[in-house]
C-alpha cells in the first residue's frame, strides 16, 4: 500500500516496534518509579526501627532519596527512549557531559543550592518539623529537597527557599523550651501579695506533665512609670511552651480578679489650655 510515493506496510513495520518500545520503557518507568518509592520507605522505616534516629531525620532522608531516585530514573528514561530511537547515547552522553560542565559555570547558585543542601541534612541543621528561623523566614519545616527547602510560616504560607540562603539557622526544636510569662501589675497593688498570688498558681503546674522543671515565680523583672512587671519561667516539652504560656496566663488573670489585683491601663492625659 503506497501514499505519495511511501509504502505505508513497510514504513509502519518500521516504525510500530520503536513505538512500542517507547510505550513499554514509559509503562515500565510509571511501575518502577512509585515501587522503588515504596521500597525506599520500608527500609528506612526498618533501619529506623534498630536505632535512635528522629522521625523528622527519617523523614528528611526518606524525602531526598526519593527525589534523587526520581531525578535518575528520569534521566535512564530519556537516555533509553533516544537508544529506542536508534540515537547514538555514547556522543550524545559526551556532548551532554560538556554541556552540564558549561551550565555549571553559569548556575553556580543551583550548584551551590544542591551542596548546601547536603550539608544541611549531613550536619542535622535542620529537619522535617522542626520549628525553625532562617533565611528571613520563621515556620515549620515540610520538605528538604536539592535545590530548595520548604518552610511553612504559621500563617500558613508556603515558603521555598533556596538551599544557599539557609545560614545562622536557629532550631527551636531541639531539647526542652522555656514558657515564659510577663505580667504587669499597678504601682499600687501590694508587691508581696502578687508575688504570693504567683507563686501558689506556679504550685499548681507542679504536676503538669508539660513542664519539666518549675514554672517558677521569679520576682520583679521591670519597673517602668505605668507597671511592675513580674516574671514567671518554666521548662517544657518542645513545641508546648505557647500553649503552657496561655494556661498560665489565663490562670493569673483569674486569681488577679479574685483578689483584686489591678492590672495597668493605659492611661492619657489631655491638657487643655484655657483661652480668653
Amino acid at each position: 500500500m503506497e501514499i505519495f510515493g511511501f509504502d505505508l506496510t513497510e514504513i509502519l513495520s518500521a516504525v510500530l516496534p520503536v513505538i512500542g518500545k517507547m510505550i513499554l520503557l514509559v509503562v515500565a518507568y510509571l511501575i518502577i518509579v512509585p515501587i522503588g518509592k515504596k521500597v525506599i520507605e520500608k527500609t528506612l522505616q526498618n533501619a529506623a526501627k534498630g536505632q535512635k534516629s528522629s522521625p523528622g531525620r527519617m523523614k528528611t532522608l526518606e524525602k531526598l532519596l526519593t527525589n534523587v531516585f526520581s531525578y535518575v530514573m528520569m534521566f535512564v528514561l530519556i537516555v533509553m527512549l533516544f537508544s529506542a530511537l536508534g540515537v547514538d547515547i555514547g556522543p550524545l552522553l559526551a556532548g551532554a557531559g560538556v554541556v552540564g560542565l558549561a551550565i555549571a559555570f553559569g548556575a553556580q547558585g543551583l550548584v551551590s543550592d544542591i551542596v548546601t543542601g547536603f550539608f544541611v541534612i549531613l550536619e542535622r541543621q535542620i529537619e522535617i518539623d522542626d520549628y525553625v528561623t532562617t533565611a528571613g523566614y520563621d515556620g515549620v519545616v515540610e520538605e528538604i529537597g536539592l535545590r530548595t527547602t520548604k518552610i511553612r510560616s504559621f500563617d500558613g504560607t508556603l515558603n521555598f527557599v533556596p538551599n544557599r540562603y539557609i545560614e545562622g539557622v536557629a532550631n527551636h526544636s531541639r531539647g526542652n523550651m522555656r514558657a515564659l510569662v510577663d505580667i504587669g501589675i499597678s504601682h499600687y497593688d501590694n508587691l508581696d501579695e502578687a508575688l504570693a498570688i504567683l507563686k501558689k498558681i506556679c504550685g499548681e503546674f507542679e504536676n503538669d506533665e508539660r513542664f519539666k522543671e518549675g514554672p517558677d515565680a521569679i520576682g520583679v523583672q521591670a519597673i517602668d512609670t505605668s507597671q511592675i512587671v513580674l516574671r514567671v519561667v518554666g521548662q517544657t516539652e518542645n513545641g508546648l511552651q505557647w500553649e503552657c504560656e496561655r494556661d498560665i496566663r489565663k490562670r493569673i488573670k483569674e486569681a488577679f480578679n479574685e483578689k483584686n489585683v489591678d492590672m495597668p491601663l493605659t492611661q492619657h492625659v489631655v491638657l487643655q489650655k484655657a483661652t480668653e
